[in-house]
């Protein structure tokens, strides 16, 4: 996950490149009314800055994550949810667009395509459409 000189973090160039790879997925969420419903928030922005504290602080970059809200916990605080196979991959979708977006140099994107795949299939909670 890191070099010894970098975090993944800095590699890919820090809180700009995370703030642009949440927004392009949160773009995507909110045209997208079926893993919209998931969302009970009205405002996606207390989400975006969530995931995208979340994401910086597992790829190396500050611990802001923590330090709010504690450990991840994911199936846990996702637990309310049904998150099905189709949710899933309707998530895959606009988080893996979103990472194409950032033109990430080919052994980084797969880094983080690789993490988000398997975060996604180790969400899912729930096997009933």
């Amino acid at each position: 996950m890191e070099t010894a000189q970098q975090t993944v973090y800095e590699r890919v160039g820090g809180h700009p490149t995370f703030v642009a790879l949440v927004d392009a997925f949160y773009a995507g969420v909110a045209e997208d009314p079926e893993l919209r419903a998931m969302y009970p928030e009205e405002d996606l922005g207390p989400a975006a800055d969530r995931l995208r504290m979340f994401l910086e602080q597992y790829w190396g970059g500050p611990k802001t994550y923590g330090e709010q809200r504690g450990h991840p916990r994911l199936r846990i605080r996702h637990a309310p949810f049904a998150v099905t196979p189709t949710q899933r991959d309707r998530w895959l979708h606009h988080m893996l667009g979103a990472l194409d977006g950032l033109h990430l140099e080919p052994e980084l994107d797969a880094e983080i395509r690789d993490y988000l795949i398997r975060a996604a299939h180790f969400m899912v909670n729930s096997f009933e459409e």
